[in-house]
């Protein structure tokens, strides 16, 4: 009995398979650039790529590589499922923006930069803020501008302790095999909360050590938080986290562009509302709570119009949809406030349960700044 391995194509196995199936449309590609992009394929996932682009007009690296992208690498993550959105959808936060496109979509995108100055993604980034914030929103951005290089850990793996080893190690597996990727762990105080109980972020930092190698240099973690506090202390002192953002709640300005962005959801009764007026009426609104104004205010005329009256005035129905989104805040936080007093171990229960385990809820905590 003996043991044997196959090993590593390198670039050259690149260049051979793709000369020998695309023949001449392999002219034009790059092959360093596709095998930096994509380093650790195997014979199968290049000779089917190769026989799916073979005739494809003007074959460049470009195009392969979005295929590979696409169709050929794996995120753990159905992006039919997840609402399509952009970053510049976010009001308020230029400068957590800034330091995303800087620090992570830059080094993950754009391979010659990456390769021309020896640049990295930054491999810890803590994305921390209060509910409703954009946090979430950024994951799902991330998560369709980086297609399979996007893997997502949330509150769904926290299914028994066993469960969650493997998962976790499935999903920092797949990530390694596509590098350059970004882990986005959603919700990490969810996971976190548990450390006393089952040691469960301790193995996740066991997960994040063994990134700490050359051939995993290109991979980043992305993790949110409501509380930084949650964060386990080690993982700080470590300096596995190299970059800090936080998203806030958003000021006047940017609640102003959040209802300019909305405004064309309005049925033509509600249209001729003070934008100004409402702007200074919500301070202290989350953008999710902005956008959720929206929706209670047609609720509202629609109750009008259920009981045959005249649509009222568009700024009372958004005064009394404002009035009722901070009363039902308050009365989260004062239901918040005594799960707290009555069960002090379970500080994140509440919370955990009203935030939602997945990704792409109805009602997340994460739409726009």
């Amino acid at each position: 009995c003996f043991n044997s391995s196959i090993k590593k194509y390198d670039l050259t196995d690149y260049r051979f398979l793709c000369e020998e199936y695309l023949g001449r449309n392999a002219k034009n590609l790059d092959f360093q650039k596709i095998f930096r992009f994509a380093p650790k394929l195997n014979a199968h996932q290049l000779k089917s790529a190769c026989i799916w682009l073979k005739d494809v007009d003007d074959l460049d690296t470009a195009k392969f590589m979005d295929y590979m992208r696409s169709q050929r690498m794996g995120s753990n993550v159905d992006l039919e499922e997840v609402e399509a959105v952009d970053l510049t959808s976010l009001r308020g936060v230029d400068d957590v923006l800034e330091a995303l496109e800087a620090n992570i979509i830059v080094p993950l995108e754009r391979d010659d930069l990456a390769t021309e100055y020896d640049i990295q993604p930054k491999r810890g980034v803590l994305l921390a803020g209060p509910p409703g914030t954009g946090k979430t929103t950024i994951g799902r951005a991330l998560a369709h501008r980086l297609k399979s290089k996007f893997f997502l850990v949330d509150g769904t793996f926290i299914s028994g302790e066993r469960e969650f080893y493997s998962k976790i190690k499935q999903v920092f597996d797949a990530a390694k095999n596509n590098a350059p990727a970004i882990i986005f762990i959603d919700d990490s105080d969810v996971i976190f909360e548990n450390k006393e109980d089952f040691g469960l972020y301790r193995f996740l930092l066991t997960m994040l050590d063994g990134l700490e190698g050359e051939s995993n240099k290109r991979i980043c973690v992305m993790m949110t938080t409501m509380d930084v506090a949650s964060v386990p202390p080690a993982l700080i002192r470590s300096g596995r986290i190299e970059l800090w953002l936080e998203t806030r709640l958003p000021d006047e300005e940017a609640r102003l562009a959040i209802l300019n962005d909305n405004a064309h959801k309005l049925p033509h009764e509600l249209r001729k509302y003070d934008t100004f007026k409402v702007a200074q009426d919500t301070d202290g609104l989350t953008g999710a709570d902005l956008k959720r104004l929206f929706d209670d205010t047609k609720i509202l005329l629609a109750y009008d119009r259920s009981r045959s009256m005249p649509a009222g005035d568009a700024d009372e129905y958004f005064l009394k949809a404002t009035e009722i989104i901070r009363s039902n805040k308050q009365k989260y936080a004062d239901a918040e406030a005594k799960a707290k007093l009555r069960m002090p171990s379970m500080e994140g229960a509440l919370a955990s349960a009203f935030r939602g385990a997945h990704f792409n809820p109805p009602d997340d905590d994460d739409d726009d700044d």
